[in-house]
């Protein structure tokens, strides 16, 4: 049976991914630290194949036995959670990402980083071809400086 672990998995769009996988017959690890995310998105999920971790993703991160992937969508995502917690947004878009592309790589598993069109920058015109870095004004604030150091994590290890 597929395993996955989805970091920012009580949050509205994890919990939807939770719900996704367990359908497909997933085995999922839903880990959250609830600074913007809340237990009550998955307690319908009444699965034995669901287990919840209440837990930082910017600490260590290991997690027993193996997984197929890891879907990495920890984040304050909301202007005024990003503005009312940015210390926290900055860390789980860098350290947080880290964390979990080293639990993907020790792991051998494969990795998704949700990330989102504010990489774009201003959203008037935006093309699909259109690079992402480094036209971001990365100062604008912590959500804007997050993204892009995830992004870079990301660029930077599929480099390497």
């Amino acid at each position: 049976m597929p395993r996955a672990l989805i970091t920012g998995g009580a949050g509205f769009i994890g919990s939807h991914l939770c719900e996704r996988l367990l359908a497909e017959g997933y085995d999922v690890i839903c880990m959250d630290n609830l600074l913007t995310g809340d237990v009550s998105n998955i307690t319908h999920l009444q699965d034995r194949r669901l287990q919840f971790f209440h837990y930082d993703v910017t600490n260590f991160l290991y997690v027993d036995g193996p997984l197929d992937c890891i879907l990495h969508f920890a984040s304050p995502a909301s202007p005024r959670d990003y503005l009312e917690f940015p210390i926290q947004t900055l860390k789980v878009g860098s350290l947080g990402t880290h964390k979990a592309l080293g639990l993907a790589r020790a792991k051998g598993s494969r990795f998704l980083l949700a990330s989102t069109s504010e990489v774009y920058g201003d959203p008037a015109g935006v093309e699909e071809a259109r690079r992402t870095l480094p036209e971001v004004d990365y100062g604008a604030d912590p959500y804007d400086t997050a993204t892009g150091c995830d992004a870079l994590i990301i660029l930077t290890e599929w480099n390497q």
